[in-house]
């Protein structure tokens, strides 16, 4: 079901329930995202690992990041855009737990590979959402307020992490993301009735 809004300032569009789901979504999955791998690398160094081993881990990452791209697209078709969306979330909130249980090698390196796959799971459901919700007329408006929004917010939680890290700490930056993903989630699951697009 495509929403016909021709026409229509860019506040309307935002107001609009697929918009704010998908929007919410994409900005958490990537701030969340954004602040646990640029500050993975310092929490590492605090904890006397060196260069190399913190090259391995963000590889890892851009693997989790990247690779399920490969199939994410199917998943979607298979299971629907807010299934997958929500199973990113959850992933997102291992990969917390993850970090909160221990600052090993092994640790970092399947949080940061779990943050990756989170991320792709909730960023393409996301954009997957509102790409496919509007008119081919409104589409530029709506992607243009999608994007302008997410990387502002992707911007500041990059100049935010390394400060966040140094002087709360790693393990009260990583307590701080868990209920930024759960409003993620409240919001999903409070508009998921009200999208009627059927991908539930």
């Amino acid at each position: 079901m495509h929403l016909t809004l021709r026409h229509v300032p860019v506040i309307k569009i935002i107001l609009q329930p697929i918009f704010l789901v998908s929007v919410i979504a994409a900005m958490v999955s990537y701030v969340v995202m954004n602040l646990l791998m640029t500050a993975t690398p310092l929490a590492m160094h605090h904890h006397g690992f060196h260069f190399e081993q913190s090259a391995i881990v963000i590889e890892l990452h851009a693997l989790g990041m990247f690779l399920p791209g490969f199939f994410t697209g199917s998943l979607i078709n298979r299971f629907g855009t807010i299934r997958i969306l929500l199973i990113g979330a959850l992933i997102m909130l291992l990969c917390i737990g993850i970090n909160l249980n221990g600052q090993s090698q092994l640790h970092f390196s399947i949080a940061l590979f779990t943050l990756g796959l989170g991320w792709n799971f909730m960023f393409v459901s996301a954009t997957h959402l509102v790409s496919d919700a509007y008119s081919e007329a409104e589409k530029p408006k709506a992607q243009a307020a999608n994007e302008f929004l997410i990387f502002s917010m992707v911007t500041l939680s990059a100049l935010a992490s390394g400060w966040l890290e140094a002087t709360l700490g790693w393990h009260i930056m990583n307590l701080i993301c868990i209920p930024v993903v759960l409003f993620a989630v409240f919001i999903v699951i409070y508009f998921k009735k009200k999208l009627n697009l059927g991908i539930i």
